[in-house]
């Protein structure tokens, strides 16, 4: 079982850069495939990125180019770089891990943290 804890959101104006993070407790993090997910306002929660235990990665088409999502097994930490960031950005931004496998869809995770508010103005 993991615990995951998300920090760094915060209000950015559009073109800004945050750094999120999703610290996790217990056993063999490096194991865990990781992701991020967000969900705007009277929106569904969609993903954003994942990694997987050997750090290979994929991106929504909407973030590719601008998020980089990186991990530190050593502190078993998951991080998300976002740049030029755009209104449409504004989340709540959950990161989520499983065992099992990876993939685009929420129902493929188990882990989730209590999400970090990222909201970008105009």
């Amino acid at each position: 079982q993991v615990q995951l804890v998300e920090s760094g959101g915060g209000l950015v104006q559009a073109g800004g850069s945050l750094r999120l993070s999703c610290a996790a407790s217990g056993r063999a993090f490096s194991s865990y495939y990781m992701a991020w997910f967000r969900q705007g306002p009277g929106k569904e929660r969609e993903f954003v990125a994942v990694i997987t235990w050997s750090s290979s990665t994929a991106y929504a088409d909407s973030v590719k180019g601008r998020f980089t999502i990186s991990r530190d097994n050593t502190k078993n930490t998951m991080y998300l770089q976002m740049n030029s960031l755009k209104p449409d950005d504004t989340a709540v931004y959950y990161c989520a891990a499983d065992l099992r496998g990876y993939g685009i869809s929420r129902t493929l995770y188990k882990y989730w943290g209590q999400g970090t508010q990222v909201t970008v103005s105009s």
